[in-house]
């Protein structure tokens, strides 16, 4: 009964259909059917039938008539596809509006349900039927066709419903490939929502009744079968959705029967205990037909099923639309929970399994959510062990999935799986699955989160910390030490901050016992049993400060979340309180903590951290001040113990946050700092005074150059947030400074910074130091000298009369010289790597080593590209960035592309010059690097590399063709300029030594309009003089770039005229350019070369107006282009020779103009549509 497609069709539009219901030639009008007569040939008399066809459905549809007003107009719905695409009354009534009319009359009511599944596929046709009893067997399975008739221009589609054969006709319609079922909208939506509601309801409503009769049920399903084996989208789609929806609610009611088939079978014998010997019972009986009536109906309900499953599902759950296979997936999945005892087995599991692979994540995440809500239930979990095996490997390697929904559910599923079943997930597959609390994508790391917490961290049993004193500990100290193993074990220390974020909604609670975490760093050995190691105290003090900003910012890390999200007002007030318990907390415990850890430089620098999630109005108001002074004398004392750059830097930044002049303690804070300065100072100028009396020997003393050292350090770290200017740092700096470029060996690094007001002196002395021995000295005068030209160059676009005088020698032409050299030698300059035999750790530190390095090139040549963009230095510069684009992409790829980006957006004609520039300085290169006597090597490395350039030059453009033409239109220019630049001999038959580059911008050529394309053709052909001069294998680069400008185009005639020189183009090779009318129509084509200009000459002349509109807005585009790109019109061509050959050419080239305008008619019209 399935129809067999013979051949592709075109989707179906979306209107209603027009309806012809036609029966058997015994049926009458007058018994509510439609006849249609063999003899009835005259198409009035078919008119009059078919009006009698409409005239009956509509009054056997009056009772559902659903008005709606729309556009001032009220509109009726008749048909069932209008009642529920409105959705006005409630789906049941609608059903027993259907049921009664069915009660009826059923055939003209099936014919209605049938039109409404042919409309819901948004066919815009006609239906009509004929009765399957008047036909031989041998001309049913001839009509079971889908075919198309040329003639007409209509798609047949003829298909077994039984007792008929459907005949659907609709208009090919190409352009149209939209649906109800595919449309978006909250209309769309509920229409799709309310098509699943109305066939539900369906079946609920006839299971009592209609259901069984042998022939609703056989009819609906051979129509949704023989729809869904159709070649056409919308059909295959709209019913197989109706198919699994149907199926649904007929397990539905299979469950049910099944469940009142039990209770008859124990009322029958419950009943038959009961009576005593051969004596017959009424009710024994009446027990015994309602249990044979229900397993005669179960029986039936069966047979629906599996013709349902055979005939739509086995062919559907495969198709090639992962809409269909999407939706065969879920339903399958709503069957297996809702009757387990049928369809929970291996013959339907496993088609899940099976669509675990697929290509498409919509279906594969239909599978996961699925198996999620089977997991879930511990009474299926035993059944599955069989799929659990097949597929359990499949499953625990899709959290790598490249969609992140789908990787989301699967870790979801894991940890179903891990919790229903048991030792179902190795040690190892736990311990890959944990690691996913890493990852940047919070969604997948909140579901590993999961995972890990409750397998690791939320044991049953586990018993609180028993409170010491009067602290009460909430949160379990077994717990806190199993996640501080695991941060270790997990080798990924600098991610802690992911790690409590993945966390946090599940074990936020346990996060936030602060109480218990510093109490377990307090202890001693001697108070309990085992006390922390110091790997263990340095991890929870890391986690310690995570837990701190996650719960003061609210908000992921860096790197996870495109954004701060935005509270709400409860999440607002969480965070309040939070800020509150941190507060209150660390105040009275952090000096303790300072004091026990103060030589520990990486336990310290995390601790210094904490204050500034403070709410320091809380000193005031809970007369904590003697807190604040321990705090301080702690800072204090580090700052003295230390010289790590980190320790004082977050010693200063703490001081810097203490001292808010809004808040009360400022006073307090104030007064410290000045006095922890004033001791810093004193130091300093004691060693620099004891050093600058013994001058001569000051290299033999290397202790009180270390001592120095320290003082600088400690002075530099708080004058990077505090302002220092009333102890004169500059005068001392300044002298060591001259000292070091005398005699070097002096601490220079931390100098600079004190020298940063004094920029004139300044920035000779960090010119001086681009070359200093020390890589640290010679990189932080670089980015210093890039700051500080950045900030000069913002103040002089703000009229500053001081920037402006500064300005006077910044930046000079040998500044930028050094600038650009310092970036070629120190960041694109490859070292040499030694090859040396490492052990396992040595590679690891080497590993970690070339990290570091990678990151600081890269903070240099962001600092340089900003001069770049900021026009603080030429725009011209970049081109020597560019070169190094490919060979480092995956190093400074994204720096160079954001630096191409930003000198585009702000000067589109200079960054195409930039880039034009770069490839000719590349080309130069090479043609220096080739012999003389030989020509350029088109297949060598460096002509490769240059091609491979300019094509990803190109790619940055994009798409949108239009917003870059300038751009593109100046490269191909300055291009063609270069190309043909130096070329002797004033016929031009001389060969150019730079024409192989036109190989290279040949690139660029698919980001030019059509239109532009013309007008760069006759740009290149002014160039040359005469076609006879382009033969031999040295002219290939001008004929590829030509090639490449007449890609798919039909336009020789346009620039040579009748000349036929260019033939080595291979014309015949080119494919004909689609061509498009003003009107929309599609002239015929010819099936021969010869004849290949019939259909252009042919449409001219039946649509002359069309191409009289056609020249004028050729004219129009020609004069557009022209004022858009004037560097490239006719008027604005400057030939580098011949100009006297040129003069005597003009007129024939007006000619030829003329003759392209005509040739080019059609042509432009399809290009302006197109573009």
């Amino acid at each position: 009964m399935i129809a067999e497609p013979n051949t592709a069709c075109n989707l179906p539009s979306q209107k209603e259909n027009a309806v012809c219901d036609e029966t058997a030639p015994g049926s009458a009008v007058q018994n509510g059917t439609c006849v249609r007569n063999g003899n009835l040939k005259t198409p009035r008399e078919k008119r009059k039938v078919r009006e009698q066809c409409e005239n009956i459905r509509r009054n056997s549809s009056s009772s559902r008539r659903v008005s709606q007003l729309q556009n001032g107009e009220v509109i009726e719905a008749v048909t069932l596809f209008e009642v529920v695409s409105m959705g006005k009354r409630a789906m049941q009534s609608v059903v027993d509006d259907w049921v009664e009319a069915y009660k009826q009359d059923r055939n003209v009511a099936l014919l209605d349900l049938i039109n409404f599944f042919i409309q819901c596929s948004g066919c815009q046709g006609m239906v009509t039927a004929e009765m399957f009893q008047s036909l031989h067997e041998k001309d049913v399975m001839r009509k079971m066709t889908e075919t198309f008739d040329e003639e007409t221009g209509l798609q047949y589609k003829k298909f077994m419903a039984y007792p008929w054969i459907l005949t659907v006709t609709w208009p090919v319609d190409m352009d149209n490939e939209d649906y109800p079922l595919i449309r978006t909208g909250p209309y769309w939506k509920k229409f799709k929502a309310n098509f699943c509601e109305f066939i539900a309801v369906l079946v609920q409503q006839c299971q009592c009744s209609i259901l069984y009769d042998s022939y609703l049920m056989d009819t609906v399903i051979s129509l949704l079968t023989g729809l869904a084996d159709s070649m056409v989208r919308a059909f295959r789609h709209t019913s197989t959705l109706a198919a699994m929806k149907l199926l649904t609610a007929v397990v539905s009611v299979h469950l049910n029967l099944d469940v009142n088939k039990h209770n008859a079978q124990r009322l029958y014998e419950v009943e038959k205990k009961r009576i005593s010997g051969k004596r017959t019972s009424y009710r024994l009986e009446q027990l015994e037909r309602k249990r044979k009536e229900y397993e005669h109906k179960l029986l039936d309900i069966q047979n629906m099923m599996n013709a349902i499953f055979k005939g739509t599902f086995l062919t559907r759950y495969r198709d090639v639309i992962p809409e269909i296979r999407a939706t065969c997936i879920e339903e399958i999945c709503n069957w297996i929970k809702t009757y387990p005892d049928a369809f929970l087995n291996d013959s339907y599991l496993k088609y899940i399994g099976w669509m675990l692979y697929d290509k498409q994540a919509e279906v594969r995440l239909k599978c996961l959510l699925g198996l999620q809500g089977i997991y879930s239930r511990k009474d299926l979990v035993s059944r599955m062990d069989l799929f659990t095996s097949r597929f359990k490997e499949r499953i625990v390697s899709m959290p790598l999935d490249k969609d992140h929904e789908v990787a989301v559910q699967a870790m979801k599923l894991l940890m179903l799986m891990s919790q229903n079943c048991e030792d179902i997930l190795s040690a190892e597959d736990c311990e890959m699955l944990s690691q996913f609390v890493y990852t940047t994508h919070r969604p997948l790391a909140v579901a590993a989160g999961e995972f890990l917490y409750k397998r690791l961290l939320s044991h049953e049993g586990d018993k609180e910390v028993q409170p010491k004193g009067e602290v009460k500990i909430g949160a379990s100290a077994d717990q806190l030490k199993r996640l501080i193993r695991f941060f270790l074990e997990s080798e990924l220390h600098k991610h802690v901050a992911y790690l409590i974020d993945s966390l946090w909604d599940w074990a936020g609670k346990f996060l936030k016992d602060w109480e218990c975490m510093t109490s377990l760093l307090l202890e001693n050995a001697d108070e309990d049993g085992e006390a922390l190691s110091d790997a263990h105290q340095s991890a929870l003090i890391e986690i310690i400060l995570a837990t701190v900003r996650e719960a003061a910012e609210g908000h992921p890390p860096v790197g996870r979340g495109a954004a701060k999200k935005i509270l709400s007002v409860k999440e607002k007030k969480i965070q309040l309180e939070d800020c509150t318990k941190i507060t209150e907390h660390f105040i009275v415990v952090l000096p303790e903590l300072l004091a026990k850890y103060s030589t520990d430089v990486q336990k310290v620098t995390n601790l210094l951290q904490i204050p500034q999630y403070y709410d320091l109005d809380v000193y005031s108001t809970g007369h904590l001040e003697k807190h604040l002074d321990a705090l301080l004398r702690e800072i204090k004392d580090i700052v003295a113990k230390h010289s790590d750059i980190s320790v004082l830097e977050a010693s200063s930044r703490t001081y810097c946050i203490l001292c808010n002049e809004e808040i009360a303690i400022y006073s307090q804070v104030d007064q410290a700092r000045t006095q922890l300065i004033d001791e810093l100072m004193e130091e300093l100028n004691q060693l620099l005074g004891s050093f600058w009396q013994k001058e001569e020997v000051f290299c033999t003393d290397a202790a009180e150059i270390s001592r120095i050292h320290s003082a600088l350090r400690r002075v530099a770290a708080f004058h990077n947030a505090h302002d220092l200017t009333k102890w004169n740092l500059y005068d001392k700096t300044l002298r060591l400074l001259v000292f070091e470029m005398e005699h070097g060996n002096l601490p220079v690094l931390e100098t600079i910074f004190a020298l940063r007001r004094e920029l004139r002196r300044f920035s000779q002395i960090c010119m001086s130091f681009l070359h200093h021995k020390e890589k640290d000295v010679r990189e932080k005068a670089f980015m210093i000298l890039c700051d500080w030209l950045l900030i000069l160059s913002h103040r002089d676009s703000n009229n500053n009369e001081e920037a402006v005088e500064l300005l006077d020698c910044l930046p000079s032409t040998s500044l930028q010289e050094k600038l650009l050299l310092f970036i070629q030698e120190h960041v694109f300059m490859e070292e040499e790597e030694e090859s040396k035999d490492m052990t396992e750790e040595e590679e690891r530190k080497d590993e970690s080593c070339k990290l570091d390095d990678l990151h600081e090139k890269r903070s240099l040549l962001a600092a340089y590209c900003k001069l770049i963009v900021y026009n603080v230095v030429e725009m011209t510069a970049a081109a020597e960035i560019y070169k190094y684009y490919v060979k480092t992409y995956n190093d400074f790829g994204d720096i160079i592309k954001e630096t191409l980006s930003k000198t585009r957006h702000s000067n589109k004609i200079q960054s195409a010059k930039t880039l034009i520039l770069c490839l000719q300085q590349l080309f130069q290169t090479h043609i220096g690097s080739q012999e003389s006597s030989s020509g350029v090597d088109f297949s060598s490395a460096s002509f490769a590399n240059m091609k491979e350039l300019a094509r990803r030059f190109s790619l940055t453009f994009g798409w949108d063709q239009v917003k870059s033409r300038e751009s593109v239109a100046m490269i191909h220019k300055e291009g063609i300029e270069f190309a043909f630049q130096g070329a002797t001999g004033g016929d031009g038959r001389w060969l150019p030594p730079n024409l192989s580059f036109l190989a290279i911008i040949s690139e660029f050529s698919n980001k030019l309009l059509k239109p532009d394309k013309r007008l760069v053709c006759a740009y290149l052909q002014r160039y040359i003089a005469e076609p006879l001069s382009c033969r031999g294998d040295e002219w290939q680069p001008l004929i590829w770039y030509r090639n490449s400008l007449l890609a798919n185009e039909e336009e020789e005639s346009c620039i040579l005229g009748s000349s036929g020189e260019w033939s080595l183009m291979g014309t015949s090779k080119m494919p004909s350019f689609k061509r498009k009318l003003s009107n929309g129509s599609l002239p015929e084509t010819s099936k021969t070369e010869a004849a290949s200009k019939a259909p252009d000459l042919q449409c001219a002349s039946q649509l002359p107006s069309a191409a009289g509109k056609s020249r004028k807005r050729l004219k129009s585009r020609e004069m557009h282009l022209q004022e858009h790109l004037p560097f490239l019109s006719p008027g604005g061509l400057q030939r580098k020779y011949c100009k006297e050959e040129i003069k005597t050419e003009d007129a024939s080239e007006e000619r030829q103009a003329e003759d392209t305008i005509e040739d080019v008619d059609v042509d432009v019209v399809g290009a302006d549509q197109d573009s």
